[in-house]
């Protein structure tokens, strides 16, 4: 389990295709801490390391990860936002995140705002998991939704996340991965039974 409060950027050093499969060599600052098998959040995805060497590690996406997410589009020198799994005895600062990226959205606008910055995303398909003043996973990071719809949503972003976050890069165009929060989508689940 994640809190979305983005440790550091890593950047991408080598992808490797393997079958369906896909090896992403990562730098990062904490790689001297990561052991074999544990669990990183890579722009909100988590995946399992596979390798370890000297400042870099190695873990593997699959096809239905590649599939669901932006990580098929990373490419080496990219920055991609990096946490580990929250230990239990961790402050709780974000909210509850899982690793599991529900969908991609675009970005359709950035505006600066005398020193923080005002993103606005698309999602591909309607939904019913967003609320005003809710929780949101935006490349791993925790956010709050502002100027909901069925398929649009922004987000303020201070000066310190945008300047420690890869959303720092991301332009009009460019699509991030969506987590919706976990307790609005068993919310959803269980309204669904009752209106079927």
């Amino acid at each position: 389990m994640f809190t979305g409060i983005i440790e550091t950027l890593g950047e991408v050093t080598h992808v490797e295709k393997e079958g369906t499969n896909v090896h992403f060599t990562i730098k990062s600052a904490f790689t001297d801490e990561l052991k074999i098998d544990e669990s990183v959040a890579h722009n909100g995805v988590c995946l399992t390391v596979v390798s370890i060497n000297h400042d870099e590690y190695t873990v593997t996406a699959i096809k239905e990860t590649l599939d669901k997410t932006n990580l098929s589009e990373l490419k080496p020198g990219d920055k991609v936002n990096l946490e580990r799994a929250m230990p239990a005895n961790g402050r709780f600062d974000g909210h509850i995140v899982q690793g599991h990226v529900d969908t991609v959205a675009q970005c359709i606008s950035v505006k600066e705002e005398d020193g923080s910055w005002f993103f606005t995303f698309e999602l591909p398909e309607a939904t019913n998991q967003m609320v005003e003043k809710g929780s949101i996973t935006v490349n791993g990071i925790s956010l709050t939704l502002v100027n909901v719809s069925d398929k649009q949503f922004s987000v303020a972003i201070i000066p310190y996340t945008f300047e420690h976050t890869n959303l720092q890069f991301v332009k009009p165009g460019n699509t991030v991965n969506i987590e919706f929060d976990v307790i609005g989508k068993y919310v959803a689940k269980m309204l669904k039974g009752y209106t079927a």
